[in-house]
């Protein structure tokens, strides 16, 4: 993990959090989708809590833009932080970005 990640992780979940983070393709994405959440598509992202100090998250490399790395691997610790979709996720994974990004490194409307 790059140390911006690695920043980012303690920021968001803690420095004594594990966190493993897999780049998969479409397929066992999908797999893993169907498995443990019964939608059987390829999607973005998926994050696995493991426990209260470890967790995985998978990118999908083959739908992953590499410009949108930082916002997917943040928006998957969120999850693991217990965040659902919606506006208060949103709001922290703006803040985030901001943080340690700057304004100017993502559009948001």
């Amino acid at each position: 993990m790059d140390k911006k990640w690695e920043e980012i992780k303690n920021d968001v979940l803690a420095k004594n959090f594990n966190l493993s983070v897999v780049f998969a393709d479409s397929s066992l994405i999908r797999k893993l989708n169907r498995r443990y959440r019964k939608k059987n598509k390829a999607t973005t992202v998926l994050s696995f809590p493991l426990s209260k100090t470890d967790g995985e998250i998978f990118l999908n490399s083959s739908l992953v833009k590499k410009a949108d790395l930082d916002y997917l691997f943040i928006h998957s610790l969120l999850h693991l932080k217990g965040y659902g979709h919606g506006k208060k996720m949103e709001k922290e994974e703006k803040r985030i970005l901001e943080k340690f990004y700057g304004k100017k490194h993502y559009n948001w409307n």
